[in-house]
């Protein structure tokens, strides 16, 4: 069993590295490192701390999520007055869709500093968001909302919130498919089909159908993303009409 104190306790040199490492990204000084140790300790390395509880990112990751939903919500009802809830709704949704986090986080190579006994290249691409999360909820912890509030303005919203770009920003091709083909009572379904091959990673194969006619196809790691790039590519192919009959209604 190993606490979560003494990750680094045999590695000075590694200490210093980490901490001049997220002091960078942060921007100011951290005060408690406790909290950013436990932000990069994936649940592999077995972590406990002094009562016997597992030490890793998750409990982080659900704080840095309710703080970054929250911060986003402030600064969108104070951008958009006239903004009514679903359209704040729409556009905190972007902001910290599962997607945009990701990209966060690898924007911050935050992957870099992980403390894991699972080879880096064995995680998903939502890894880089989770680390995002956790590094919010540590700021959190450690200095408070006010902090939390400077960060999230620094490497979120000033570099990445335009309301502008936000309103035409996609997070999701498969709920636009499907909310128009609602609204104009037409029918759809996603078939996976057999696309084998020799390959090393398992990929899923679906088709795209409105009505009887195929207008998407897509591979992917996985079935929802199948369905995801599926849509995507149906959206594009489809976008005159979709537009068309939107402008009529």
């Amino acid at each position: 069993m190993v606490s979560i104190k003494h990750i680094f306790s045999s590695r000075p040199e590694q200490e210093q590295i980490f901490y001049v490492a997220i002091k960078k990204i942060l921007g100011f000084q951290p005060h408690k490192m406790d909290w950013f140790v436990e932000a990069f300790t994936h649940r592999s390395t077995q972590a406990f701390n002094s009562d016997g509880q597992p030490q890793n990112y998750e409990r982080l990751e659900f704080m840095g999520d309710a703080m970054l939903g929250s911060i986003i919500a402030s600064h969108l009802f104070r951008m958009v007055p006239a903004g009514n809830e679903g359209y704040l709704t729409k556009m905190r949704s972007k902001v910290v869709s599962r997607e945009h986090l990701n990209e966060l986080g690898r924007d911050l190579n935050l992957i870099a500093l992980i403390r894991t006994n699972v080879p880096i290249d064995q995680f998903g691409e939502n890894i880089h968001g989770n680390l995002f999360e956790a590094l919010v909820g540590a700021i959190y912890l450690d200095r408070g909302y006010q902090w939390v509030e400077k960060f999230i303005q620094r490497r979120v919203i000033e570099p990445y919130v335009d309301i502008e770009k936000l309103e035409g920003k996609v997070i999701s091709y498969k709920s636009l498919i499907i909310e128009w083909c609602q609204k104009h009572k037409r029918s759809f379904r996603f078939q996976a089909y057999d696309d084998s091959g020799v390959e090393t990673v398992k990929h899923f194969a679906v088709k795209l159908f409105l009505d009887k006619e195929v207008v998407g196809k897509a591979r992917g790691t996985s079935k929802k993303k199948a369905e995801e790039l599926a849509a995507k590519r149906a959206y594009y192919k489809l976008q005159d009409t979709m537009t068309a009959k939107k402008r009529k209604i």
